[in-house]
């Protein structure tokens, strides 16, 4: 989360604004690898042709609405590493950081248009490599606040920077029924075949339908959130079946402005789930859990693993860049590296 050098709590404004403003004219905002990649994609615009926006998708509540990009799997039957698997239902949803929005709009703002290679349609394209044979979901967070804090308050309580306030499965109000909602509502709204229902039970889910959820920096708040809801989410008839659907879960160097729960502690939530059969990952650089003024971020981290492992689990983790100094860019670059 870029805001946490200076932030914490009690933090004031003007600190941060400085601090991003600081940061950012000292750190070169070109990914290393991505430039010439992006430029390719560009030039032969089938990637980016496949890019559609979505805006003000409702979720489960029509007040609740989201932006999202998808980028549609490659229609190609070639992957880099043999034939494509086909699947027309496999879905990855990402949630971004800090300072990240449409490229147009952050080029607008003189903090954004120094990180536009790690706009939400870079960001897309660089996922859609990743998963070539999947759709990949870009959430836009609901509020930007400052242009720069973002803020999942339809996913989770959260200040006007993003802090988040977990709380425990509800039918009113939680990560889960919206996601499913969003989901279903932007697949309909892009005309893909056999969408998700927004509720329902497991003839609500199409066939072959999976989903990887992955978040970045205050993204990982999502997943967090999701994490608290799902010793409810798994025993309601009307979520049971879409909890069974997600495969895998991708927490990508997570932070936050406030002073705690950056990673998910609570020996109770994460025995669930353990016990869940997700694939977790978890990859950090030191910019996140190496930080003396941060120390809390680490010691949760490494708590986190150390829980999931104690309850049988067998979390996947690596620390990038650990030879380098902690920067912003290797923060973004986990991006690529994950």
């Amino acid at each position: 989360m870029l805001a946490t050098r200076a932030a914490g709590v009690g933090f004031t404004l003007i600190t941060v604004s400085k601090t991003m403003t600081s940061v950012a004219a000292t750190t070169s905002s070109e990914p290393r690898g991505l430039h010439a990649s992006a430029s390719r994609d560009a030039r032969s615009g089938s990637p980016r042709q496949r890019l559609q926006r979505l805006v003000a998708v409702p979720g489960c509540d029509p007040s609740r609405v989201n932006d999202l990009l998808l980028l549609r799997p490659d229609a190609d039957g070639q992957t880099a590493s043999g034939p494509k698997e086909r699947s027309s239902n496999r879905h990855v949803v990402f949630f971004h950081g800090d300072i990240q929005n449409f490229q147009d709009e952050m080029a607008l703002q003189p903090e954004g248009s120094q990180w536009l290679c790690w706009s939400l349609e870079q960001v897309a394209l660089i996922l859609g490599r990743r998963f070539p044979d999947r759709h990949v979901w870009v959430v836009r967070a609901s509020r930007m606040y400052l242009h720069k804090f973002s803020c999942y308050h339809n996913f989770v309580e959260s200040n006007m920077f993003g802090a988040p306030e977990h709380t425990p499965y509800s039918r009113d109000f939680g990560a889960f029924w919206h996601l499913r909602a969003l989901l279903s509502h932007a697949m309909e709204r892009a005309n893909l075949p056999n969408p998700l229902q927004p509720q329902g039970g497991a003839d609500s889910i199409p066939s072959g339908f999976s989903l990887t959820l992955v978040g970045f920096s205050k993204g990982c708040v999502v997943l967090n959130q999701i994490v608290y809801e799902l010793s409810g989410a798994r025993v309601d008839p009307l979520l049971s079946h879409f909890t069974k659907r997600i495969t895998d879960m991708y927490w990508l160097d997570g932070g936050h402005p406030g002073g705690s729960e950056t990673w998910v502690t609570d020996k109770q939530v994460l025995k669930q789930l353990a016990s869940s059969g997700v694939s977790i990952h978890a990859h950090v650089t030191p910019y996140e859990v190496c930080d003396p003024m941060r120390a809390w971020v680490g010691r949760e981290y490494g708590c986190f693993i150390k829980t999931l492992e104690e309850f049988g689990a067998c979390p996947s983790k690596k620390l990038h860049f650990e030879d380098e100094p902690p920067c912003i860019e290797n923060h973004f670059r986990v991006i690529q590296e994950f």
